[in-house]
């Protein structure tokens, strides 16, 4: 986005103002902050001010954008893309350490809240740290809207989306109300159970690390979506290959399926078996496998047996090096 934009005419006066405009996400988090908020833990409630929604979005963008910009046709091309990664998920860490503060602290709240002491040191300790938890979440909110921007960013310059080495990547919008400590609670746990848990109806992916050809899965996964627009796409988490491939279709701004990488966890020769009972007992709507090894063929039959209609791909004869889907609204090069 140009900070030095000109106009010749009136029809440009439309293209000004977009550009000229923070998206409801930057003015939700930035937009509005809380009239007195703790920067730190220990430091005294104050006045602190949000940076700019514009300029938060515009440099959150930029900065991904120059560092493609600076290597392409360049040596160093070919590392552009993981030091963009890197510098997206630079934002996920911090708002990772944040919610593990936050959550800390809503532990503290609660053992405060069961107390009886209705002192007037004790309540104004009860408020403070009420505050500081609410500041913590303010700041979690913030960094993860710039982290979901840099991550739109990535997905448009580099043709694949943005995922975290570990853990999930969830967003919610905020809520700074003033309110009662067991209501606090209550309200900031349902909020979690709602980011984590999407309710809509779920369609399971799998398949193998090694697959090239998308068109058909995504041809597929939009006509799925088409009968089901409220559905949640639920894959084995793989990073390369067809849930890829399948993470990629769901990062569309024109898709906006919630993606759950449901990964491998545990130790032991049948962790990727339990894995696949865990999956049906989803209760997903429907399936698309793609063949790939004796994993692909278990949930096949756990599925078939569950009565979960599937739709299966064979693998292709010939192995040929995965290439990256097109995503619609980004530059040929970057599609490339």
């Amino acid at each position: 986005m140009s900070r030095t934009s000109t106009i010749d005419r009136f029809a440009d006066l439309k293209t000004l103002y977009a550009e000229m405009t923070a998206t409801p996400e930057f003015r939700a988090a930035f937009g509005d902050p809380m009239p007195l908020s703790i920067s730190e833990p220990g430091e005294a409630a104050a006045e602190h001010e949000m940076p700019d929604p514009l300029a938060a979005q515009a440099d959150c963008a930029g900065i991904v954008a120059t560092i493609f910009d600076l290597f392409t046709d360049t040596r160093l091309e070919p590392l552009a893309a993981e030091l963009a990664w890197g510098f997206v998920n630079s934002f996920h860490f911090v708002a990772g350490k944040l919610e593990r503060r936050e959550d800390a602290l809503a532990d503290e709240i609660g053992e405060m809240a069961r107390s009886l002491d209705m002192s007037e040191v004790f309540t104004c300790r009860l408020e403070d740290k009420q505050l500081l938890c609410r500041s913590t979440a303010e700041q979690r909110e913030a960094l993860e809207c710039m982290r979901d921007y840099a991550a739109e960013m990535y997905r448009a310059l580099s043709g694949w989306p943005w995922s975290p080495a570990r853990g999930s990547r969830v967003s919610r919008a905020s809520s700074a109300s003033q309110i009662a400590a067991q209501d606090f609670l209550r309200q900031r746990a349902l909020a979690a159970r709602e980011r984590h848990l999407p309710q809509g109806p779920i369609v399971v992916f799998s398949g193998p690390a090694q697959w090239a050809d998308w068109r058909p899965i995504w041809d597929r996964l939009d006509q799925i979506h088409a009968r089901v627009p409220t559905m949640t796409l639920v894959t084995t988490g793989q990073r390369k290959g067809a849930d890829a491939i399948a993470a990629a279709w769901a990062s569309r701004p024109e898709t906006g399926v919630p993606l759950v990488t449901y990964g491998l966890y545990g130790s032991g020769r049948k962790v990727a078996f339990t894995r696949n009972r865990k999956l049906v007992d989803l209760k997903p709507v429907e399936a698309v496998l793609c063949e790939g090894s004796g994993l692909q063929a278990n949930l096949y039959q756990l599925l078939r047996e569950a009565g979960i209609p599937i739709h299966a791909f064979r693998k292709p004869e010939l192995a040929i090096p995965l290439a990256r889907p097109v995503m619609r609204g980004a530059s040929p090069r970057a599609a490339a």
